[in-house]
């Protein structure tokens, strides 16, 4: 499960992903390459960073000779990688295949099993003992798109004109 695999393994998942992805453009792949060559020159050396930002090679070879270069370092390389892409990359990061297998569905499942279990309470639940409940509701519902939320909060504003 990705959840107990090191950023090593979850890298060499993930690295086929990445070099095929048109998102990852010349100028991500050095703003990854700068920040790991000025942060951490252990693990990107300045030799290396010239070597992995030498525009006459196409950008997809230099980016898997990047990933494969910093499997070879380690784990903490590895780590260094993803903090980067998270940082330059945000929506490349969350569309990584290890990080979606992660928000897969039993997240969406759980979610949606608290807020029906906050229905339940509210609405078979005694009305003096639950008498707190709306603003709770309400604040459930920020995570839910809009026509759920809108949903969620028109019963969470019914059962209050109950009372």
């Amino acid at each position: 499960m990705a959840d107990v695999d090191g950023y090593h393994e979850q890298l060499q998942r993930d690295a086929q992903f990445l070099c095929s992805d048109l998102r990852m453009d010349t100028d991500l792949v050095d703003k990854l390459v700068l920040q790991l060559n000025r942060i951490y020159p252990q693990i990107l050396t300045d030799k290396e960073a010239h070597k992995f930002r030498n525009l006459s090679v196409p950008t997809k070879v230099r980016l898997a000779e990047l990933l494969k270069h910093l499997q070879v370092k380690g784990e903490e390389a590895c780590h260094e990688f993803y903090r980067g892409l998270h940082i330059h990359a945000e929506d490349i990061y969350f569309s990584l295949p290890t990080r979606v297998k992660r928000r897969g569905p039993m997240f969406f499942l759980s979610c949606l099993s608290f807020a029906v279990g906050l229905a339940m309470l509210y609405y078979y639940g005694e009305g003096d003992t639950l008498r707190g409940t709306s603003p709770l509701l309400h604040c459930s519902a920020a995570g839910l798109s809009k026509g759920a939320k809108d949903v969620f909060i028109s019963y969470a504003d019914v059962g209050t004109k109950k009372k």
